[in-house]
């Protein structure tokens, strides 16, 4: 039996969609109150007591009270609170949009999407404000201190398509880097890189190579170098630990090769890496797309200022 899709009775705020329970089908709790305090153990008891008073959780019959039952199989939504975030100081720029998707420019410090401390200082939640798109939904990610092209797309049925094309590897990217200028590039760096769930920085260890970058050095300032980085490979961390191994760490990278606390609100010195260009075989279209950041590295074009 297929279990038809409930779509939520709550608009989105802020750009987030509510979040979802489903109750399990078997359970010994008395009330709603009960299971969701058991299900819910990051939220205090007092505040869910408190939005069902409000009537902010809601199921497919209306809002729920304190003493609604625990129905086995039953669903419900309720947004949840916000966390206290630092405003991001940079913009969002759309580099192409149409029908389908969406690319844009990723300010360094602005997450991709909601997570942890980062739910409405993110890129999906500014664009779904900024271009009243509520469906838009992204196709990949980059990380919060990296800069520069993503993907996003427009209609849920065809999200699918377009993420496969980043897990099938069928999308050329290539990244700019500054870092210290080093020797023997061109160079294909292989290793095994490991991210363990709770701890900040992924590792390489030894073992068969699961991660692949193509680096080469385009040009050189002094002691400071432009770089143009390929991945084949897509593994957390994976240009920043490839580079860090290579002996050229890139430059305003606060993970490596050594871990250094930096504020959330402190927005100097960003990493000084940029997703230049995006490249791939539409798949709802069938005509290959390319798309170039118009972003530059400051530590490169005004290092001054950087």
């Amino acid at each position: 039996m297929v279990r038809r899709k409930l779509v939520s009775p709550l608009p989105q705020r802020h750009g987030l969609d509510a979040a979802k329970v489903r109750f399990p089908l078997v359970g010994s709790w008395g009330t709603a109150l009960e299971h969701l305090v058991e299900r819910l153990p990051r939220v205090e008891p007092g505040r869910i007591e408190g939005m069902l008073r409000e009537g902010r959780i809601v199921g497919v019959d209306g809002p729920l009270g304190v003493g609604s039952p625990f129905v086995p199989g039953a669903v419900v939504w309720f947004h949840r609170d916000l966390p206290v975030e630092v405003p991001v100081p940079f913009e969002v720029a759309v580099v192409h949009r149409d029908e389908d998707i969406v690319v844009v420019d990723k300010p360094h410090f602005l997450a991709s999407i909601p997570r942890g401390k980062h739910i409405v200082e993110t890129a999906l939640v500014r664009l779904r404000r900024q271009l009243g798109i509520p469906t838009l939904s992204p196709a990949h990610r980059l990380d919060r201190v990296t800069a520069g092209l993503l993907l996003f797309v427009v209609r849920p049925e065809a999200r699918g398509r377009y993420q496969t094309l980043f897990r099938d590897r069928l999308v050329s990217k290539e990244y700019e880097a500054v870092a210290p200028v080093g020797a023997g590039f061109p160079v294909t760096v292989r290793s095994r890189i490991v991210k363990e769930r709770g701890v900040i920085r992924a590792f390489e260890v030894d073992g068969e190579p699961n991660a692949e970058t193509w680096v080469e050095l385009l040009e050189r300032r002094g002691e400071v170098g432009r770089y143009r980085l390929v991945p084949v490979t897509g593994r957390t961390h994976q240009l920043r630990l490839h580079m860090a191994g290579l002996g050229v760490p890139i430059l305003g990278d606060d993970f490596y090769p050594e871990l250094r606390d930096k504020a959330l609100d402190d927005f100097t010195r960003p990493l000084q890496l940029l997703a230049r260009v995006l490249e791939f075989p539409d798949p709802v279209t069938g005509v290959r797309r390319r798309f170039e950041s118009g972003l530059r590295l400051a530590a490169w074009e005004s290092p001054g200022s950087w």
